[in-house]
């Protein structure tokens, strides 16, 4: 059975500006903070595979545990036992299935890996590895009107996914950019549920948006 979860603030240790359950070592919480606070995910949901993420396109196959985490922005496995874990604070926190338990992923879908295609590669190995009907479902994210960007980097993403078009409530450009993703997924046949919950406008929420210097939380899979 496949168990999906996605954190917030709410719980960890950390101090502001990364209180309370900041999952992430690189924004420059105390590490031990950051320790104890995944040390407490993991007593719930059992051993973690977390991943540096880059906004790149690598993907990761995990087969064990890994000694120290990848360099990628998506993680694959078929081992039974081991979560997956994607980190954000405005990006989007993919999860994908496959009904007949082949595989699980978790993968970290901004404004670069959504241009870059980051999910479609993703679903190609899983396919690969003999998924046949993936499900996924999008955690909090930022909102299409919450996510003001300059006039490049919007024709830049709109040229690949016009559905991403939006405006903030000032009337300035923006990027829908969980839109853009679950139209996408939804075209190529993947049903997806998509979480409403606007990571810039939900105090529950970390958003490196709003706040800038802030904590990370999870979304996270496992067979």
């Amino acid at each position: 059975m496949v168990s999906t979860l996605f954190t917030d603030r709410s719980g960890g240790v950390s101090i502001a500006p990364y209180a309370a359950n900041n999952l992430a070592f690189h924004v420059g919480d105390e590490r031990e903070s950051v320790t104890q606070n995944r040390e407490r995910l993991q007593k719930l949901i059992g051993p973690t595979a977390f991943m540096n993420q880059f906004h790149g396109d690598r993907v990761v196959v995990v087969d064990g545990l890994p000694a120290e985490a990848p360099n990628a922005d998506a993680l694959i496995t078929q081992e039974v036992g081991i979560s997956l874990a994607v980190l954000v604070a405005d990006c989007i926190p993919l999860l994908l299935w496959d009904e007949s338990l082949q595989c699980v992923a978790a993968v970290h879908v901004g404004r670069v890996g959504l241009v870059n295609g980051i999910a479609g590669k993703v679903i190609g190995i899983m396919a690969a590895m003999g998924a046949q009907r993936i499900q996924g479902a999008l955690g909090p994210s930022i909102c299409g009107k919450c996510y003001q960007v300059g006039p490049d980097i919007y024709e830049e993403v709109c040229k690949v996914y016009p559905s991403a078009k939006s405006k903030t409530k000032s009337g300035h450009l923006a990027l829908d950019l969980p839109g853009a993703l679950s139209g996408s997924l939804s075209a190529a046949g993947i049903a997806v549920t998509r979480s409403w919950i606007c990571t810039a406008e939900s105090l529950d929420h970390f958003s490196y948006r709003r706040d800038g210097i802030t904590g990370r939380q999870a979304g996270i899979i496992r067979l």
